[in-house]
């Protein structure tokens, strides 16, 4: 082993035990990360130049830009790739990208895929890797990602590192600094002070190896930056001048641009090579730190990097074949505002085509930022390319206000049609923001300008997105009459796009009325959007079925629906719905009594995402009461203020069952009243027959007969008083808390032990605490006590969920084993086993058992 990767030996062990697993069929997903200079690209190297296992081994990395490439460090790859992959990544298509990534992986000959840098990636790279680590597993191949530790929680890598978890198929590698011992072995031939050199660097390889490398017999120098520039002084002016050229390219230089760049291309630089700056190659020149490239540029003069990014513009330019985000860098860096003006919308569209949102949003801005060089037509189609990105990005306040512009230039120079189209858009993007008046009144517009257009589509769309705002208020009759019209009109056309969404509010408005046929036509409306490529109009009609079911209670035949739907979005990366099917994982696991994995899938509150905001508050605010967390009632109340925001019945009416549920349980019968009467009476006027059974049933529990809902469903049957079939419906859904819930109305003591028995078990505390108190009332003996506070049981503090799933590890299953055995997702494993190493402080799944059975926590 060479001296630079003196203690690695441990690290390369486990990035060779990765290799072998790839080999034998079984992919990987190793993360390699530390400081800046620790030494992770000097480990991929030595990956690299063994031939690992026989595996190919492709590299691609990130480059620093102000706003990166989309897709950059697998474009990196095109050439070295099969045809499929090579050409979806010239082409940038998003579906075809990912499709043809996952076949050249496939390859039974094996790959260590290694993209470096990806604290500097781009949006759509990203999501290539979340989609090829989602399917690792399956795949003769390992991804090694190499990033810097130095995270903020709002950077968009951490969402990734988020969702990869701790799960079986992923490895963390994060080398340490070196010993003091190994710096002396380096250094030992320098003639410097060791323990000095030592103290400067406080063994940060990078650093050891610059002060080596440029200290002269007088001193040590001070920083890293004198080290680089030390060393680059030293070297003659010409080729001075040529490092720093090259310094402001922040990627590898392939051999047509250096030639332009540098008067005899690679051999001019052989004694910047010598001296340790460069790494030459047949193909390309690059720093052999990125480092060393930034104290190079940090030392320049503005004026002289000014030229030098002029220079490096005009070279990509003469070639012809530079892509418009790398010009677009250097033109912004050169101040060159012609290039931005020419370059900016063309790299935001490419970016926006990619799926890489932030950096198509940084382009447009760039563009905007000079709005007066376009023409009129031009600057309303940048600005709504923007609006339309910040929407995407979830930039409520700059995608309306934007947008806001985008309509008050149309009205002064489109047409119907274009004028039309940008009030649709305005409507969805202020009912998101939660202003539905002013989303109502464009909607209208809309519909109203396009009835004298020639594109008849589009009118059908206009109209359906008025059918939806209908629907979404519970406005069911408006909603099924716009619905039908654009679907009639969208049939005619031949308008596929409009028809599936306006057969997804169709068959939502059917569902909300308990028409069965609403089922048929959602999944209709799925699969002409899948058949045309529609992905996001495919997600939102499996949200608004699996949501529909999920009001009915029809928990099997919701969570039926809901495992394709979330695969299918996971696929194509549709994470905005995404967030809404984990949302209703979130209500299903908490109609099940499953608190914790319900808190985990609603997951965190989004702000900037009022309704599935609300959605996630409601959740954790009604597990919370349930299990009686005292935080519970307080996010329920935050929850309130979200849906009085945002004025419709579908947030206003969950929220005010979940707070007369919180009142109940606290014993206030006249707050119950008080908060579930007026919104009964609006779910009898909107004719929201389930929470209108949901809100007698809370009202009868309170002291208050009001009239149910016909049918069968379980709050309907428990509001008429007949607790014994609720009760029974309760049980054959699969809802403990609930079939506890209708028991407890019981006249009989029999019934009211059954109903505690099941609260202790699934840790209802609020309502256990009720029901014992109605037992001493009525004089009951032999109450039982409940359960013993779980932290004397568990002095680690672990849920019930997490030591069962902690049972399982311990009995050698893998995460994908137990889920399948407790009938959840991997995902939701993933989430547990995570939690349970981080409680228990361990590194691994073995260290976890091991400390839980020191503590007693697996004892039977």
């Amino acid at each position: 082993m060479s001296t630079a990767l003196l203690e690695r030996e441990s690290e390369l062990g486990e990035l060779r035990a990765a290799v072998r697993e790839a080999s034998a069929g079984r992919g990987r997903v190793v993360l390699l990360h530390g400081e800046a200079g620790i030494g992770k690209t000097s480990l991929v190297n030595a990956l690299r130049a063994e031939s690992p296992g026989g595996l190919r081994v492709l590299v691609g990395s990130c480059d620093p830009m102000s706003t990166p490439r989309p897709l950059g460090p697998l474009r990196d790859l095109a050439a070295v790739v099969g045809p499929r992959l090579g050409g979806a990544l010239r082409t940038g298509d998003r579906e075809e990208v990912f499709g043809a990534l996952r076949d050249e992986l496939s390859d039974a000959a094996g790959t260590v895929l290694i993209v470096e840098d990806v604290h500097w990636a781009d949006e759509a790279t990203l999501d290539a890797l979340r989609f090829l680590a989602r399917r690792i597993d399956a795949l003769p191949a390992v991804l090694v990602l190499t990033y810097r530790d130095e995270l903020d929680r709002d950077h968009p890598l951490a969402r990734l590192l988020g969702d990869l978890g701790h799960g079986d198929r992923v490895d963390r590698i994060a080398p340490h600094r070196l010993s003091s011992a190994a710096v002396g072995a380096l250094s030992a031939a320098s003639g410097l002070d060791a323990d000095r050199v030592y103290a400067t660097t406080d063994g940060n390889p990078y650093f050891v190896s610059e002060l080596i490398a440029s200290a002269d017999e007088s001193a040590v120098p001070a920083t890293v930056v004198d080290a680089v520039t030390g060393r680059l002084r030293r070297l003659d002016e010409v080729t001075q001048h040529h490092v720093e050229q090259l310094a402001v390219v922040p990627s590898a230089v392939d051999a047509g641009l250096l030639a332009s760049l540098v008067a005899g291309a690679a051999g001019a630089l052989r004694t910047a090579e010598e001296a340790g700056l460069l790494e030459v190659r047949p193909d390309s020149v690059r720093f052999r730190h990125e480092l060393s490239r930034r104290a190079v540029v940090d030392s320049l003069p503005a004026s002289r990097r000014i030229e030098l990014e002029g220079r490096v513009l005009a070279a990509l330019l003469a070639s012809g074949a530079a892509d418009p985000s790398t010009l677009v860098h250097h033109a912004l860096a050169a101040g060159d505002v012609d290039a931005v003006v020419a370059w900016a919308p063309r790299a935001a569209r490419d970016a926006a085509a990619s799926g890489a949102h932030r950096q198509s949003a940084e382009h447009f801005r760039a563009a905007l930022a000079h709005l007066d060089r376009f023409d009129p037509a031009e600057r309303v189609e940048l600005l709504e390319g923007y609006a339309i990105e910040a929407y995407t990005l979830g930039r409520g306040p700059e995608s309306v206000e934007t947008q806001t512009e985008v309509v008050r230039l149309r009205r002064e120079m489109s047409g119907p049609t274009a004028l039309g189209a940008s009030l649709r858009w305005l409507s969805r993007f202020e009912w998101l923001a939660g202003n539905r008046p002013v989303a109502e009144a464009a909607a209208s517009e809309a519909s109203a300008v396009l009835a004298g257009s020639d594109d008849r589509g589009l009118l059908a769309l206009a109209l359906s997105n008025e059918a939806q705002l209908a629907m979404l208020a519970h406005d069911l009759p408006r909603a099924i009459e716009l619905a039908n019209r654009a679907v009639a009109l969208a049939r005619e056309v031949g308008e596929r796009r409009a028809l599936s969404h306006a057969l997804n509010n169709l068959g939502t408005a059917h569902m909300l009325q308990n028409r069965d046929e609403g089922i048929a036509e959602l999944v209709e409306a799925a699969d002409i959007a899948v058949a045309g490529n529609f992905m996001d109009d495919a997600a939102r009609a499996h949200v608004n079925l699996v949501w529909s079911l999920l009001d009915e209670y029809r928990l099997d035949l919701a969570e039926h629906y809901l495992g394709p739907a979330l695969e299918l979005s996971e696929r194509t990366e549709i994470m905005g719905l995404w967030g809404y099917q984990q949302a209703e994982r979130g209500r299903l696991h908490l109609a099940r009594a499953q608190w914790d994995d319900a808190v985990a899938a609603a997951g965190h509150p989004i702000e900037s995402q009022p309704p599935l905001h609300f959605v996630a508050l409601l959740v954790k605010g009604l597990a919370g009461i349930r299990r009686g967390d005292p935080a519970g009632e307080a996010t329920l109340d935050e929850a309130a203020r979200l849906a009085a925001r945002l004025g419709e019945l579908q947030r206003a009416g969950p929220a005010a069952a979940a707070l007369a549920e919180a009142a109940l349980l606290r014993g206030d019968l006249g707050a119950a009243r008080a908060i579930a009467r007026p919104m009964y009476d609006e779910a009898v006027t909107r004719q929201d027959v389930n929470l209108q059974a949901e809100l007698a049933s809370l009202l009868r529990r309170a002291g208050e007969e009001v009239p149910a809902p016909e049918g069968d469903h379980p709050f309907a049957v428990q509001a008429r008083g007949d607790w014994k079939r609720a009760a029974e419906l309760w049980r054959a859904i699969g809802c403990p808390y609930h079939e506890a819930s209708a028991l407890a109305e019981s006249p009989h003591e029999v019934d009211l032990l059954t109903a505690l028995a099941i609260l202790d078990r699934i840790g209802a505390v609020p309502l256990a605490r009720r029901v014992r108190a109605e037992l001493r009332e009525r004089g009951a003996r032999s109450i039982p006590r409940g359960p013993s506070n779980p932290t004397r049981r568990n002095p680690a503090g672990l849920t019930d969920r997490q030591v069962e799933v902690l049972r399982l590890v311990a009995d050698g299953l893998t995460n994908a084993e137990i889920a399948e055995r407790l009938v959840v997702s991997v995902r939701t494993i993933d989430s547990h086993v995570a939690a349970v190493l981080a409680k228990l402080g361990a590194t691994s799944r073995q260290d976890a058992v091991r400390v839980a059975r020191g503590h007693g926590v697996l004892s039977a």
